[in-house]
């Protein structure tokens, strides 16, 4: 198949910080149009999904990493996983270790068939429309995973969002110690803390979004929501015109 430049981002603390941005706002967004605006799980399911596809169709027309085109295919996979978990446990009574099971064996059956088909699951090498393929189904199936997770510790357990992120935050930082100074897997460590980044992420939001009375500080979908989405932009933009500097510093050596 064709190779390409890699379409995704370096794996730096900028991808950190807007990965776990992007989390928090998949909690929050999908809370905001189903419930605030009273949308319904399923006509936001279907909305949200309409236009992850459009955008998804962009993506993979691109031959080279834009931030702006791939950290919004992000945001709306965090949503659109958000609402697949949503949905199964609202709308159709699935139990949450129910779904973090049927989850978490969908994620291994991908990356199973990414492995023996491409035999990497390296960050770096999405460079063929096919391991970007399996890329992309790994990541909304990690969404759904973490915020299953993520709702079963912090409110089915009665942990609560605090705890939960605390757990979840410590589990990160112990795989990063791992990466660091036990020379753990770089492969194996990248997607077991972008697993654990979604209900880390979750949580967060959830503390942030919920009402006092439900052990959250009640500054509400929108207003958690808008302030994320103003962060991660601002992230973009910084990244966007970092990148075009970079690209145009051969032209400034020759001149």
């Amino acid at each position: 198949m064709r190779k390409m430049l890699n379409r995704v981002p370096e794996v730096t603390i900028y991808f950190w910080m807007i990965k776990i941005l992007a989390t928090t706002v998949g909690e929050t967004a999908a809370d905001f149009l189903a419930l605030t605006l009273n949308l319904g799980l399923g006509v936001t399911s279907y909305i949200m999904g309409g236009l992850l596809l459009f955008v998804l169709f962009n993506q993979f027309r691109l031959k080279r990493y834009v931030p702006v085109s791939y950290w919004l295919v992000v945001v709306l996979v965090s949503i659109v996983g958000t609402l697949i978990t949503d949905r199964l446990v609202d709308e159709f009574g699935v139990s949450l270790m129910a779904t973090n099971i049927v989850f978490s064996i969908a994620l291994l059956v991908v990356f199973t068939l990414w492995y023996l088909s491409e035999k990497t699951l390296a960050m770096h090498s999405i460079n063929t429309t096919k391991r970007e393929l399996y890329y992309w189904v790994a990541i909304l199936l990690t969404f759904a995973l973490g915020t299953s997770t993520g709702d079963y510790l912090a409110e089915a357990s009665g942990l609560g969002y605090a705890q939960a992120a605390l757990v979840f935050g410590t589990l990160i930082a112990t795989i990063a110690a791992g990466y660091y100074y036990l020379r753990m897997n770089a492969v194996l460590a990248f997607w077991l803390a972008y697993i654990l980044t979604r209900p880390f992420g979750a949580s967060i939001g959830d503390l942030l979004s919920q009402p006092t009375k439900n052990g959250g500080f009640g500054w509400g979908t929108t207003g958690t929501s808008m302030l994320f989405l103003s962060i991660i932009t601002s992230l973009v933009i910084y990244l966007s015109l970092k990148r075009k500097k970079l690209a145009l510093q051969p032209i400034d050596r020759q001149n």
